[in-house]
């Protein structure tokens, strides 16, 4: 029979795996929620956006509250307000609810993601903590991972709105479980404080960070407003820094970060976060938009990503006693190395260039996903213990964060020079057709909805329709109602209709010819030109991931026995 603390450790499975899985799940459905919504990309990012910050600032603050009034009652109330916000989010009628949907779940997941890892751990002998851990950190790197194939599965059979209602099954799961196997004995810590300062300067700098990334292209980099959001950011930073020196009992113990190794592990996190989740970002919207592939067939594509991580992920933290710290995560950071290499170069019409990009970036992720829990514990014990894993947490999100805000605010600046230049294209070459004005208009307009709904992999459909056709023809016609047709034997007014008939048929293959191979060729710019926009990013983000090797330097040469 399966033990009790195997039995709460699998509902601590399933509470990280839902605060994971979010981070990532939306990635594949955003142009459909797009176009269901009715919005924009800029303004959709922030339902990504809100869960990320709210998640990352909340989640040590709350781990504290869990602390003080018994970590099982608001666990399950974190439960309740994941499961609130994924009924709000998935009935939404506009995005400003789907973003305040996504606000709830992001409360419950700051509740639930600390108190699953403190509450697995502790429900385990100290000589199995070491595998609690890894069980428990391989599971927020694979739900993440996972987020766009079931995503992409979910929204083709289910529609964009089953992503979030999918949760609650799952929630009424993990509630039943934790009532009926979590321990109910936790002490009340009247003693202990919450760090009300920290937790608002850390959501402050967070905030106001995104702000500038997101909109930062928008509003003018050089803006007063977003100059002055940055200093606030920068100023919030420091005195989150100062007041954490000062206060007796620290949201983030500094303590922590004198620990090279911990240090190692928060920034392997972060950028190793930034550059995967701007793969899982960006590449489902361009195969739906650009190359006009069903959700879950851009699911599959991404899925070479995800399968590389459930398979490194336990291989490493198996080598890392074999190899040590340093070789494994050097090893992790130079395949991602390579895969943004091949990513920044590749040909999207030819998938297996990008399978092997995602191969690269995947297994790279895995392998130092996979060991970085067990690092960022080190040789803590206690609340430092506990807190090393509420940081890391943070720093996850923080790095998934940084990624939607950089990499979508990127792409939206990529798409808005592409569009301007596209729709100038247009407007050239149809000016050129010797077809009507009319028929100018009416193409210049199907061509500019495409353009501004990325569409450049749809068909391009006759202008002038059948029914049209005989509308013209009947129009022509008219000219046998003229006085001197009316008198003309109806041989000649048969002739004269046929031969009307004719030059309306012929004058109509032609307007459309002109017009399809007119709008063929400037799907194939625009193609080009949407193609860029999704590519640049990851051109310009080749040189960063250097920054992912150099942090192999904060690791140790050789791996040390836990201590228990």
């Amino acid at each position: 029979m399966m033990k009790k603390s195997t039995k709460v450790i699998s509902m601590m499975m399933i509470g990280i795996f839902l605060c994971m899985l979010d981070t990532t799940v939306m990635n594949i459905a955003l142009p459909a929620i797009q176009v269901g919504l009715a919005t924009d990309l800029a303004h959709l990012s922030w339902a990504l956006n809100i869960y990320t910050v709210l998640f990352a600032s909340l989640t040590i603050p709350l781990g504290r509250v869990a602390d003080v009034w018994g970590r099982g009652r608001v666990y399950l109330i974190g439960l309740a307000l994941f499961g609130l916000g994924s009924v709000i989010s998935g009935l939404c009628g506009n995005v400003d609810v789907l973003i305040v949907g996504r606000a709830v779940q992001s409360l419950g997941a700051a509740v639930v993601f600390p108190a699953s890892m403190t509450i697995g751990i502790q429900s385990v002998p100290l000589n199995k903590r070491v595998g609690a851990i890894a069980e428990l950190g391989v599971m927020q790197g694979l739900a993440a991972a996972l987020g766009p194939t079931i995503g992409g599965a979910v929204t083709q059979f289910l529609g964009w709105r089953g992503i979030f209602l999918m949760n609650v099954p799952l929630v009424l799961v993990a509630f039943v479980g934790c009532v009926a196997w979590l321990s109910w004995r936790h002490p009340i810590r009247g003693q202990a404080k919450l760090d009300l300062a920290g937790s608002a300067l850390i959501m402050v700098t967070l905030l106001s960070l995104t702000l500038v990334l997101v909109e930062g292209n928008a509003w003018g980099w050089t803006s007063q407003l977003i100059i002055g959001l940055m200093a606030l950011s920068g100023l919030a930073l420091v005195t989150f820094i100062w007041t954490e020196a000062h206060v007796d009992q620290p949201m983030v113990p500094l303590t922590l970060f004198k620990n090279r190794q911990f240090n190692g592990a928060s920034l392997a996190t972060v950028l190793s976060g930034v550059f995967m989740v701007g793969l899982l970002v960006l590449m489902p919207s361009f195969f739906t938009k650009v190359q006009n592939q069903t959700e879950l067939l851009a699911a599959i594509m991404i899925t070479p990503a995800s399968m590389m991580i459930f398979i490194f992920s336990p291989i490493s933290g198996f080598l890392l006693s074999k190899l040590g710290p340093r070789r494994v995560i050097f090893s992790g950071s130079l395949a991602m190395m390579a895969g943004y290499a091949v990513l920044s170069q590749l040909n999207p019409n030819h998938y297996w260039q990008f399978a092997i990009a995602a191969v690269l970036i995947g297994a790279g992720y895995g392998t130092i996903i996979g060991p970085i829990t067990v690092l960022a514990a080190g040789d803590f014990t206690g609340e430092l213990l506990t807190a090393s894993q509420s940081v890391i947490g943070v720093f996850r999100q923080i790095g998934t964060s940084l990624a939607v805000a950089i990499f979508v605010s990127a792409l939206s600046a990529n798409l808005t020079v592409a569009k301007t230049q596209t729709l100038t294209d247009a407007h050239t070459t149809v000016a050129k057709l010797a077809i009507s004005d009319q028929a100018k208009r009416d193409t210049l307009q199907v061509i500019t909805h495409q353009i501004d709904q990325e569409q450049t992999a749809k068909p391009v459909k006759t202008p002038i329709t059948v029914a049209k056709e005989h509308r013209l023809i009947a129009a022509a016609r008219q000219v046998l109602k003229s006085p001197a047709l009316q008198a003309a034997p109806a041989s000649v007014k048969a002739k004269v209709q046929r031969q009307v008939t004719r030059q309306v048929t012929v004058q109509v293959k032609q307007t459309n010819q002109r017009i399809v191979n007119a709008a063929t060729a400037i799907k194939t710019r625009s193609k080009a030109a949407f193609t860029q926009a999704f590519m640049r990013p990851y051109q310009v983000a080749l040189p960063f991931t250097l920054l992912l090797l150099l942090t192999t330097w904060c690791f140790e040469k050789r791996g040390r026995k836990a201590n228990n």
